[in-house]
Formats: C-alpha cells, sequence, structure tokens
C-alpha cells in the first residue's frame, strides 16, 4: 500500500518549495539579511523561482531568477507574471558553477542570494515540518512508513525527511534521480553534488529516465485522477520498480508538485499538434 504526500495543496508555486523558500526567507527576515538591500537573486529551474517571486510581492522586495537553459517555458511565463526579473544563462542545469557565478551577481548588486542549495533553512524546513506532518498524518490511521521515497534535487526534502525518520523508525529512505544523460525537471543526479544527500543515510538510489517519469505521471493521472509533475512522475515510477521487490510495505510517495506547468512536455510525449 502506498500513500502519496500531495505538496501541490501549497499556495504559492503549488509546490513543497513553498516551505523551503518562506523558511529560508524568514530566517533571513528575522536575521536582518534582506533590511537594507530589499533585493533576492537565485538559481532556480522553476518552484523556488515561482515561490521566492510570490513571496517577494507580499515583502516588498525585487527578485531576480537566474534559469538554466532547458527551463520549461511555462515557468519563465509564470515568473513574468509574477513581476519577476527572468535572466536566461546559458548554464544546461544548475551545477556548482551556476550557483557561484548567481553568487558572484548578487554581492556585486549587493542583493541577497539565499542560496537554497546549500542554506540549511532548506533542510530545516523538512526536517521540522514536512517529516512532522508525514508522521501525524500516518499515526492517525494508526501506521508508520516502512519506505519513503523522494527525488533528488537540492536534497533538503529528501534530507530533512530521513534525518527525522531515520531517528525514530526503522525506514528505508530511496532517492529517485534522472538516469544518466536525462533531465528530469526538479531531480539531478548526484554528480550535482546535493550538499545534503551526503550528511544522511539514504538507503538506495533508483535512476528514471525522462520518459519513465512521463509515463508514470500519465499511469497515476489515468489510476488516481491526479495531474502530477515530472518528479512526482519519476518517484511513482520508482516506487512500481521497487515494490515488487520490497513486498508488502507502507510506502510513502513525495509528490513535490502538480502536472500543469509541465502541459508542453505531455503534449510533445503524446504527439499533439
Amino acid at each position: 500500500m502506498y500513500f502519496a504526500k500531495l505538496e501541490f495543496f501549497n499556495p504559492f508555486s503549488r509546490s513543497i518549495k513553498d516551505r523551503a523558500v518562506f523558511n529560508m526567507l524568514m530566517k533571513a527576515l528575522e536575521r536582518g539579511d534582506i533590511n537594507g538591500t530589499k533585493k533576492l537573486f537565485e538559481a532556480t529551474s522553476g518552484n523556488v523561482g515561482i515561490s521566492l517571486a510570490a513571496l517577494s510581492n507580499v515583502f516588498g522586495i525585487e527578485f531576480r531568477a537566474y534559469l538554466p537553459k532547458p527551463t520549461p517555458r511555462a515557468t519563465q511565463i509564470l515568473l513574468r507574471v509574477l513581476g519577476a526579473e527572468v535572466v536566461m544563462t546559458d548554464f544546461e542545469t544548475i551545477d556548482p558553477a551556476m550557483v557561484r557565478f548567481v553568487g558572484e551577481e548578487a554581492r556585486k548588486a549587493g542583493a541577497v542570494n539565499l542560496n537554497q542549495f546549500e542554506n540549511d533553512d532548506n533542510f530545516d524546513a523538512h526536517y521540522r515540518f514536512t517529516a512532522r506532518e508525514i508522521e501525524e498524518q500516518l499515526r492517525s490511521i494508526g501506521k508508520t512508513p516502512d519506505v519513503i521515497i523522494a527525488g533528488i534535487g537540492t536534497s533538503g526534502h529528501i534530507a530533512g525527511i530521513a534525518s527525522y525518520f531515520k531517528e525514530r523508525y526503522d525506514t528505508q529512505v530511496i532517492g529517485v534521480v534522472p538516469a544518466k544523460g536525462e533531465k528530469i525537471p526538479g531531480i539531478k543526479r548526484l554528480e550535482t553534488r546535493p550538499k545534503w544527500y551526503f550528511q544522511v543515510e539514504i538507503d538506495r538510489v533508483v535512476e528514471i529516465t525522462r520518459n519513465g517519469a512521463i509515463e508514470g505521471a500519465i499511469r497515476v493521472a489515468r489510476s488516481d485522477g491526479l495531474l502530477i509533475g515530472l518528479s512526482s512522475g519519476a518517484v511513482f515510477r520508482a516506487y512500481a520498480e521497487i515494490a515488487g521487490e520490497l513486498g508488502e510495505k507502507t510506502y510513502v510517495l513525495i509528490f513535490p508538485d502538480d502536472g500543469f506547468k509541465y502541459v508542453e512536455v505531455f503534449e510533445s510525449y503524446l504527439g499533439i499538434t
């Protein structure tokens, strides 16, 4: 039996990234990091940028999003709707070089770079809140998680959740990454050196192709009526691959966002003209 944590109920980006962004932003405001500048620069491929753009409007902060080349057009449009300044870069993915580049751009402009990839407030949001919610929701029906499956992007949510549950339960945590040479929005290969992945115990990593992620999303749509995003589709595909091996257990799948930002991807896959 599997349960899915549907993170598209978060209001700003309709994704799990609202949690990290809100925590990083509030902590920065509490520390006084943003008091004088009122400008934020961030490297993002999607949901963090949308969430930061939305919350920057709430707090009267200027926001500039630096995007890698493959960023979906829908994301670019949504960022502009929210009033963000959008800078398209030549980077193929958000790797350490792009993170350093954006950090230097922020320094030169006197802006703040929250840096979702290094900022421990990202990890902390999931350790203190996301993981506890999962625990409480399962406890309400008399269950504990045998296996948790989550994508690896910044590694904030998988590491925060893994740390919390491994301190309290005998839970296996399985990470999901794109197969070599593949790109899936929201998740990245371990060669990008996601910070928190290497600080916690992840039991296993499953590689999923882009088509596998799309097919996973479509399968969930047609079986459960849920329109999930590509990283969610990859998580479901990983579950489908390992459930037969691991047997009857209580599985928790983290679905980070919905499918609406990826309509062009589905359109191409389905051959719709």
